[in-house]
């Protein structure tokens, strides 16, 4: 490990957490799942537009703002993060009147039983129901429940509404291919802890908006042109694979970091992720990050992630040439029930 570097040192902004926090909570509690991602992004349009910042979409639906200043004759940064989430699809109607699921993202099925949802049936208000097996009742089902299988064959959505079968599902407008988003449950403790469904990616998209606000308000020079990149096909592999700002040198996923057993990342701490599924990460500009925790006295952990991937990996799968990195707040029971400090 390298030792202080004093040219790495830097007079870093103040931040205001409680926007961060106020943010995070905000936008897991918008349904986002990926390709009903529309109300999210505005949100965080608007959000953006608020500061001055000019905004501008791609044909697929992020949001690209531009941080005023920089040096034009410098290569580009961007940082990335995305608000698209897990979720669900209407897969099929049952004939007793309820709905099978088709999964949106990576997550395994056991973690999204019992959970509250609310499903977006087109020009309708949202219906909701909970996902529950197919033999829920222990006063039915009995000792069948212990070796019940999780999966989408065995588990459903029972709607808050009085159907019998599929015509009546479909009498509330309801069809196959209706998205489905997970009640995410936010709870904000006075211990600094936010507990909630959709950690990943939302509370690194406030961490964004914080860096916003903190340079418009600040008037804070920055040494190359920046962008913010808000990405919403992420969890399904191509998020920002298209439409990055031109003239993007660097590109920095700012994503969760996998807190767990086997793994250095901390709730507590920042995470510089050198490694996932994909492949390394550039390693200039990884030691450049970590560098720069160690020389501003920033707590951070590096680590690598067997089952994961991001934005920069899914850009340089798409051939961009750019240089990538990942950092992120350390975040526990990823894509289950998540949480974070």
């Amino acid at each position: 490990m390298s030792g202080t570097d004093s040219s790495l040192r830097v007079d870093l902004p103040r931040v205001d957490g409680d926007y961060m926090l106020e943010q995070t909570a905000a936008l897991c509690r918008i349904p986002s799942p990926t390709g009903f991602t529309r109300a999210a992004v505005d949100h965080v349009a608007n959000e953006l537009t608020a500061l001055g910042l000019p905004v501008r979409r791609t044909r697929k639906g992020a949001l690209i703002a531009d941080l005023p200043g920089g040096d034009a004759t410098r290569g580009g940064r961007t940082l990335s993060a995305h608000v698209d989430t897990l979720g669900a699809m209407v897969r099929d109607i049952t004939d007793g009147g309820r709905l099978k699921l088709t999964r949106i993202g990576g997550y395994d099925w056991s973690t999204i039983e019992g959970e509250y949802c609310l499903v977006h049936a087109h020009g309708h208000e949202p219906i909701s129901g909970t996902v529950l097996t197919n033999k829920a009742s222990g006063h039915v089902h009995g000792p069948d429940l212990v070796d019940l299988k999780r999966d989408e064959t065995n588990l459903e959505v029972r709607l808050d509404a009085a159907v019998k079968n599929a015509d009546d599902v479909r009498a509330l407008g309801i069809e196959v291919g209706d998205f489905v988003s997970l009640d995410p449950r936010v709870t904000v403790l006075e211990n600094g802890y936010i507990k909630s469904r959709h950690l990943d990616d939302k509370a690194c998209v406030a961490i964004l908006l914080g860096i916003a606000k903190s340079v418009v308000e600040q008037k804070i020079s920055l040494a190359a042109p920046s962008y913010l990149y808000i990405s919403n096909f992420e969890e399904v592999g191509h998020g920002s694979s298209a439409g990055l700002p031109e003239g993007t040198a660097d590109l920095i996923a700012v994503d969760m970091a996998a807190v767990g057993e086997g793994q250095t990342s901390d709730e507590m701490a920042t995470t510089v992720c050198v490694k996932d599924a994909s492949g390394p990460y550039d390693y200039d500009l990884s030691r450049l990050l970590i560098d720069l925790a160690r020389n501003n006295d920033i707590d951070y952990r590096v680590d690598t992630y067997r089952y994961y991937a991001s934005d920069v990996s899914q850009a340089l799968r798409a051939g961009w040439d750019v240089r990538g990195g990942l950092v992120g707040p350390g975040v526990d029971a990823s894509h289950s029930f998540e949480r974070l400090h």
